[in-house]
């Protein structure tokens, strides 16, 4: 007689009894902070939780584990560094011009889901559109500054819209 195979959250708790525990010592060595660890391990199992499916294909837990981790490391640091500039450029205001706590923190959400958005792009493209979009240059005004031609732009510009397009749709659905 066969063993029917456990329910999707049966196979969860056990990866998360068997595994949590590694996962966090191994975030913490990656991060230095046992509370950022926490949370990334949590956030590490919250993916896992919302495809319970890919659990059928898993043969290495912790490598497994750990590269889901590893992209949330990252995306953490990279929006530490845009919360970081985003507050040195706040602290830069002048008095009258300084924005609400609130506002700030919608601020540093909204620059962190651009830079999450414009992951992925090329370097010079990333330039290009950010130039476009944030300084409000024109496209000659881009080649100028990035010492290309004007096709460059075009080029670049197009692979950025793309690109944004395709992520937009992409979190749609």
């Amino acid at each position: 007689m066969s063993v029917p195979p456990l329910a999707d959250a049966e196979r969860f708790q056990m990866l998360y009894r068997e595994h949590h525990r590694w996962l966090q010592q191994w975030l913490r060595g990656r991060v230095g902070s046992s509370f950022d660890a926490a949370d990334l391990a949590q956030d590490t199992f919250l993916r896992v939780l919302g495809k319970p499916r890919a659990l059928d294909d898993v043969r290495e837990p912790r490598a497994w584990l750990s590269r889901i981790a590893h992209g949330l490391v990252v995306d953490k640091v990279r929006r530490d560094e845009v919360e970081r500039a985003c507050l040195q450029a706040i602290a830069s205001l002048p008095e009258p011009e300084v924005v609400s706590p609130e506002a700030r923190m919608l601020l540093i959400e909204l620059l962190a889901a651009i830079d999450a958005m414009l992951e992925g792009l090329g370097a010079r493209a990333r330039e290009a559109f950010l130039l476009s979009r944030l300084e409000q240059m024109s496209y000659p005004e881009i080649a100028a500054r990035m010492g290309v031609s004007l096709s460059s732009v075009e080029k670049y510009m197009a692979a950025a819209i793309r690109h944004c397009y395709l992520m937009r749709r992409s979190l749609q659905g």
